[in-house]
């Protein structure tokens, strides 16, 4: 996949002073038409990282909410098209500047905006319109920002931009903006954008302020899970009462404690039902528990088939069906057994408590 850079804007941003007397400022260096860039040292510092940036995987509902790529949407006011969002209006100036005048003065807004974010670091800044001509004649918007790091590139002078000695930028842990998103080669998402942020620091989080994320898988089954609850209570429970207003409180409890025992408040055929529920809107759905010191992992939709929790005696015990075992990682006798009858595993259990 090759792009074709159009033009490029080269931005240094730096950073004096910590906490109250903190100050940030930004320097323009120069921006670069397609001839231009052809001829530039950026040329081999950039080769390849704007095919790296729309071929990285991402997930429109991560597996976690800190996911460093994802997917952000344009917000829209009710009824309006994507021109009353302010970040998409700034970009769409970027992509549609015709001269290398108009496209350096149609960033600075992205500059500005960028610069007042609240944790960036000292670095370049990148912005670039490229087109793919392959199969778009409209160009694609890169931000890319490289932190300084040592003993990589410096930066030198407006006239040659960096040189392969002591401080400052590299390619990696480069953050990254593509827009607009390409989920297929030809197929763009006019209203999406992809941002890559490998740090904890959520610049670009902060720097676009009209773009919304979609939920983390976590979050959505989380979702799920209070809606199955909240429909149990009003099943459960004709209006206001103490037993009631326990249940509520107790739930509450449980939802929002990072590490969750387990409640026995749903029958085994409810959990099956609510499960199926969930696995079948996101069938990657993981399953994570821990018995004592003992961790499990595999997938929700295993509840029910594979997997089976019960009690012995008030103790808990895990089932799990498998057609085989394999152990991977330091030998053991036990990868030489022959297993009992499950009956008499469960005798010497109920005899043991």
């Amino acid at each position: 996949m090759d792009f074709e850079i159009k033009f490029l804007s080269f931005y240094v941003i730096n950073i004096h002073g910590e906490g109250e007397n903190v100050s940030k400022s930004n320097k323009h260096y120069q921006t670069l038409d397609q001839a231009a860039y052809e001829e530039s040292p950026l040329k081999d510092f950039l080769d390849g990282e704007l095919t790296k940036i729309n071929k990285r995987k991402v997930e429109r509902h991560p597996k976690s909410d800190n996911a460093p790529t994802k997917i952000g949407r344009f917000i829209t006011e009710e009824g309006h098209d994507l021109t009353s969002n302010p970040n998409y209006n700034v970009f769409a100036k970027v992509r549609n500047a015709a001269t290398k005048e108009e496209f350096q003065d149609a960033n600075e807004a992205i500059v500005g905006a960028y610069a007042d974010t609240a944790a960036i670091r000292g670095g370049v800044l990148l912005i670039i319109s490229a087109k793919l001509r392959k199969y778009f004649d409209e160009p694609f918007l890169f931000i890319m920002k490289c932190d300084f790091e040592p003993k990589v590139a410096s930066i030198s002078d407006e006239a040659t931009l960096i040189r392969n000695v002591e401080m400052a930028i590299t390619t990696k842990n480069m953050k990254s903006i593509q827009y607009p998103y390409m989920p297929e080669e030809g197929i763009i998402e006019p209203n999406e954008v992809k941002i890559h942020q490998a740090s904890h620091a959520r610049y670009f989080e902060d720097f676009l302020k009209y773009v919304e994320y979609g939920e983390s898988m976590p979050e959505i089954i989380k979702s799920q899970v209070m809606t199955m609850v909240q429909s149990h209570i009003e099943e459960s429970f004709e209006g206001e009462s103490e037993e009631r207003e326990q249940f509520e409180t107790a739930m509450d409890v449980w939802a929002t404690s990072p590490k969750r025992e387990l409640q026995e408040r749903f029958s085994t055929e409810q959990v099956v039902e609510a499960t199926a529920q969930i696995t079948e809107l996101t069938p990657e759905a993981e399953l994570k528990m821990k018995l004592d010191h003992i961790s499990i992992k595999g997938l929700l939709s295993d509840y029910g088939e594979q997997i089976h929790l019960a009690k012995i005696n008030q103790k808990y015990v895990l089932l799990i069906e498998a057609d085989m075992i394999q152990f991977e990682q330091g030998y053991s006798p036990i990868e030489l057994l022959r297993p009992d009858e499950l009956d008499t595993v469960l005798d010497k259990m109920k005899k043991k408590y």
